[in-house]
């Protein structure tokens, strides 16, 4: 009898703390049904994909978001909503769009810009610069007449600044007196930039400029070598434009090849 009595302890003990130990594994239940510690570890994982780690005392509002997601989960699989055609679609578009984002990290992590695109891509845009910036004012107006009569004016004594101020139809540096600030002659049209080139320091234009804005009065300040940083500096911005030069092509040639009838 003591020995049965033993035995039927034991056995009750074993199946407490299995069901105790199930229960650890769990980090709720709700309405019956046990929630996985699991969860909270890839609700973790999606976040830090997304640049958003979880710090250490988040733990209590994760468990609670895990919680609340289960509860509304549970009432909306109570109310069918799961087999709606509208679900479907949505979860369908879904699965397409988490298919397609994996597969352009995959091909992306397979295919990494290397520090000697990345240096290369710096120097051709180093080239490009033309190793000049000019610092310009300019004034611009609609008609050639309006622009010839600001020239008269100036060469009659009229300050730049304040005619720029007045009369400028730029909204980026009317109201800066026309100061464009140091820039490679190249960011400019084409029209603008060979009469920008062609001046000398303190002088202004003789003739207006016309481009596709208007006409334009151009007075040349200064000209200095570029200042360019450092491509350490810029390197993370550089790789990240090669990267997206880069995917964009593969999505290219992907298209391109798929038969389409």
């Amino acid at each position: 009898m003591k020995k049965q009595m033993l035995m039927t302890l034991v056995a009750s003990c074993v199946v407490t703390l299995a069901a105790q130990s199930a229960f650890a594994q769990n980090l709720a239940v709700v309405n019956g049904k046990p929630i996985p510690k699991s969860r909270i570890d890839q609700l973790q994982a999606q976040m830090a994909k997304a640049g958003r780690p979880a710090t250490p005392d988040m733990q209590s509002q994760l468990k609670e978001e895990v919680i609340a997601r289960e509860v509304f989960v549970q009432e909306a699989e109570k109310r069918g909503l799961a087999g709606s055609e509208d679900f479907k679609v949505q979860m369908e578009l879904a699965r397409q769009g988490l298919l397609i984002r994996e597969l352009f990290a995959d091909w992306q992590k397979k295919n990494p810009v290397t520090d000697a695109e990345a240096k290369a891509e710096y120097d051709k845009y180093v080239a490009a610069a033309g190793g000049k910036e000019y610092h310009a004012h300019h004034i611009l107006v609609e008609k050639e007449d309006e622009a010839k009569a600001i020239i008269a004016q100036l060469k009659k004594g009229g300050k730049f600044e304040d005619i720029a101020k007045k009369q400028s139809k730029d909204p980026g540096s009317g109201q800066q007196g026309g100061d464009l600030g140091f820039a490679n002659p190249a960011n400019y049209v084409k029209e603008f930039s060979d009469a920008l080139v062609a001046l000398k320091k303190g002088q202004i234009t003789e003739t207006p400029v016309k481009t596709q804005f208007g006409y334009h009065i151009i007075r040349l300040d200064e000209v200095r070598d570029a200042k360019l940083p450092p491509f350490e500096q810029v390197k993370p911005q550089v790789v990240q434009q090669l990267q997206q030069q880069k995917l964009s092509a593969y999505q290219a040639d992907l298209r391109a090849k798929a038969k389409v009838e």
